[in-house]
């Protein structure tokens, strides 16, 4: 099995070692200090991980079931932990798609589950979310794509990179469309608890569907990406069992660190808290945003519903490669993803993310110089 590097990831590979002097399009809420943790520390917890469940701390997997309000719905079981919600879905993708599979992924979405299916073999269905109709998901379309070799739907809830959100209705919708043909649902949930728009969360697909899978981790909205802590969900008891086999036979990580202090970031009183203090300082940034795009006539963008990070489409067919190299530069040293990255050759991702620590106001001038510049 070959595998593709995708464009996404061939930038961020490219400008690791830039060291920009600020970040726009910060994609995680801002990462706490390992201090803030340390009370709650056992000094004398063993680094071992025998004698403890291959799935994860049990309670650790009592907390992701009840922010994802499966707790009624869903087992203990039926929660495996992984390294982050990419290793979440990989695990269920290496383990469900054959070469001869089909494969519907959203566009623009997030491109793990292209880069996989690719280096299998299987076949690419792609769904089209236009800007023209807000990036919503074009449901009429799906019709014309499922057939009896689709073997996964792969969607994003909120939308990586656009923000936009499914309501309750659509995803009731989805498994029916699903099931008609016996089809696995992937659902990513990364963004899910960073609404902004339209109500609490949607409903976590693993909850709806006996074969819908759902991912997510405490990258995004908690910023603590770098403990590699997220999880799968799947009321498939054989599908568990096959993905814990499959990571003991590829990364086999069992994070014991990452799993203790996820566990304590989760706990209600200080999840709580902590999502608060995301949500309050992610509003304010994207309020920030908004006036910055719609006082700037060289973009545009259909404000995010949800999530850290949105797509704006740069105006007069400027390249988004172009452009974000040349930010990345000296004088601007600001760091922005370019769209090309999700197929969209004009847009650029900015997002609401990072707290103090990406500058955000120092950016978005130097954004704003550059434009004027162009």
């Amino acid at each position: 099995m070959k595998v593709k590097i995708h464009t996404l990831f061939e930038y961020l590979l490219e400008t690791t070692d830039s060291k920009p002097e600020a970040i726009i399009g910060y994609s995680q809420s801002q990462s706490p200090k390992l201090g803030s943790f340390m009370n709650d520390l056992d000094p004398e917890l063993s680094l071992d991980w025998n004698n403890v469940d291959f799935r994860g701390l049990p309670s650790l997997r009592t907390h992701i079931r009840r922010e994802a309000n499966l707790q009624e719905l869903c087992e203990k079981e039926d929660v495996l932990v992984t390294a982050g919600a990419a290793e979440a879905n990989y695990l269920a993708m290496m383990q469900l798609l054959e070469p001869e599979d089909e494969i519907i992924i959203e566009t623009p979405g997030w491109p793990q589950a292209g880069v996989i299916s690719k280096a299998i073999g299987c076949t690419q269905r792609y769904l089209e979310r236009k800007e023209k109709d807000n990036w919503s998901f074009p449901m009429n379309k799906l019709e014309e794509v499922i057939n009896k070799r689709t073997k996964i739907i792969f969607l994003t809830n909120p939308n990586n990179p656009t923000g936009q959100r499914f309501s309750s209705k659509e995803m009731h919708t989805l498994v029916d469309y699903a099931r008609s043909v016996d089809a696995w649902l992937i659902v990513d949930e990364v963004y899910a608890g960073l609404e902004w728009e339209g109500g609490p969360r949607s409903p976590s697909i693993a909850g709806m569907y006996e074969k819908g899978i759902t991912t997510g981790s405490v990258s995004k909205s908690l910023g603590l990406q770098g403990l590699r802590c997220g999880w799968l969900i799947c009321t498939d008891k054989d599908l568990i069992r096959d993905a814990i086999i499959l990571r003991e036979n590829s990364s086999e990580i069992m994070n014991i660190m990452g799993e203790v202090i996820a566990e304590i970031a989760m706990r209600p009183e200080r999840y709580k808290i902590a999502l608060a203090n995301a949500h309050a300082d992610g509003l304010a940034n994207l309020e920030k945003l908004d006036t910055f795009v719609s006082s700037n006539p060289r973009l545009s963008w259909v404000k995010p519903q949800a999530g850290l990070i949105g797509l704006a489409k740069l105006s007069d067919g400027i390249s988004s490669v172009d452009f974000t190299r040349k930010l990345l530069a000296d004088p601007y040293r600001t760091f922005l993803m370019p769209g090309i990255a999700y197929d969209q050759p004009n847009h650029i991702r900015i997002g609401v993310g990072g707290g103090s620590e990406a500058r955000l106001e120092v950016g978005l001038s130097r954004l704003s110089d550059l434009l004027l510049n162009w």
